[in-house]
């Protein structure tokens, strides 16, 4: 390492103890001077001193490692030792500014002995999280119980899962590949706790219209049973609710979109006009709706989720997924187009979600392009029907006959989409 090099890392090296340092300074402003463990001028010093030790250290081999080592620890107890006299005499107690104050010296030593770049964003990174003290305690104190669980859940499910599962095919007669089939299911449940988390940010007083849409990005089978059951108890308001359940179809469809897009982008092109066009004439027929039954009335009842993403329900997708995932290889490979068309429009009853994924997956390997992106839109052409059916069912005919033109819009909307990709 030359001079230059050298002058360079330890000025980024400095840069980090200011920026540390700024935070703490700005949060101790209003102490007197000379009454602070660790402000601004002595992080930024801390910074430094440990960018000039581990410059002692660089090149001096173990002995370098162990100066390095005992330097730190003499400053750490150092700054522990003023910070204990400053707890005592405020009747405090915390360790923020400790630990601050010896990442200002690791990271100096970091930036230069190891990479500039990476101790600079660490510097950032920590500047920021002592930034958003207030902010994280507040979002604590509103964090449920079922929220933290399953957040971690699905950091369980993304770091101590998923590297541990094989990236390979089960075996030559079951084409499953069991990393594959969790990351999707990871993505499915980040999704559809990405819906919980918006209704729950945005509170219910933003009503029934934002139930819909986050009902469909968390299942838009769910909603239309829960709008059903309410248009069936409040016969009043079945065109709010007929509104809600044509916005979570669209959402629905733009769910397929995006999934779609994860899973094999190639295939994006050929199916965005039919799921754009299905998912306007839904949109249109939503807006109507809501447009005619004037939503901004107090009786328009919010959807209340509850938390979509718990380990049953995550299992039980990826069991799901990962059974139509073997039988689309199978019907591909035996029955080709025409054995996947009728696994997809099976499937669809269900869920688009996973035989979406499947369908994705096969092109073009064992599937057409095409064939795979009419499979996909059969299984929402499916689903969307089903859910009239199930609308009737629960609501009646009346709530029925509401959501019956907007099927057929969509239907043909969707076809003439088709007609255009082909």
């Amino acid at each position: 390492m030359d001079a230059f090099q050298l002058s360079q890392r330890l000025a980024v090296a400095l840069a980090i103890g200011l920026i540390i340092g700024i935070e703490r300074g700005w949060k101790q402003r209003e102490e007197p001077e000379g009454e602070r463990a660790a402000g601004l001028r002595t992080l930024a010093l801390s910074g430094l001193l440990g960018g000039i030790w581990g410059a002692l250290a660089h090149g001096a081999g173990a002995g370098g490692v162990i100066g390095l080592g005992l330097a730190f620890a003499a400053y750490s107890i150092v700054i522990a030792v003023f910070r204990y006299r400053e707890m005592v005499r405020e009747g405090s107690l915390g360790a923020t500014t400790i630990v601050a104050a010896m990442l200002a010296f690791t990271l100096g030593a970091f930036a230069v002995l190891v990479d500039p770049g990476v101790a600079a964003a660490a510097g950032v990174a920590t500047a920021i999280l002592l930034a958003m003290k207030s902010w994280m305690h507040a979002a604590l104190k509103k964090l449920s119980w079922e929220e933290l669980r399953s957040g971690l859940i699905l950091l369980a499910m993304t770091v101590i899962m998923l590297p541990l599962l094989p990236d390979r095919a089960i075996s030559p007669w079951v084409q499953v590949n069991p990393r594959e089939v969790w990351l999707m299911t990871i993505f499915i449940a980040a999704l559809s706790f990405a819906g919980y988390i918006a209704i729950r940010i945005a509170g219910s007083e933003l009503g029934i219209l934002l139930s819909g849409i986050a009902g469909g990005l968390v299942s838009s089978t769910a909603t239309t049973i829960n709008m059903a059951n309410l248009a069936g108890q409040h016969r009043s308001h079945q065109e709010t609710c007929a509104a809600a359940v044509m916005l979570a179809g669209a959402t629905m469809m733009a769910r397929v979109m995006v999934i779609v897009a994860v899973a094999n982008a190639d295939l994006l092109s050929a199916v965005l006009p039919a799921l754009v066009l299905g998912a306007a004439a839904q949109a249109g027929f939503g807006a109507w709706y809501a447009w005619r039954a004037d939503v901004g009335n107090e009786a328009a009842a919010p959807l209340s989720l509850s938390n979509p993403f718990d380990l049953k329900s995550v299992l039980q997708f990826g069991a799901l997924l990962a059974v139509i995932m073997a039988l689309a290889n199978g019907v591909a490979a035996w029955a080709g187009s025409a054995g996947a068309y009728v696994l997809a429009a099976a499937s669809g009853i269900l869920d688009v979600d996973a035989i979406s994924l499947s369908m994705a997956r096969l092109a073009p390997d064992r599937l057409t392009a095409m064939s795979a992106v009419i499979a996909i839109l059969i299984a929402v052409a499916v689903n969307s029907a089903a859910k009239v059916v199930l609308a009737t069912s629960a609501g009646g005919w009346a709530f029925g006959r509401l959501l019956l033109p907007a099927l057929g819009a969509s239907l043909l909307a969707g076809g003439l989409g088709l007609w255009l990709a082909w």
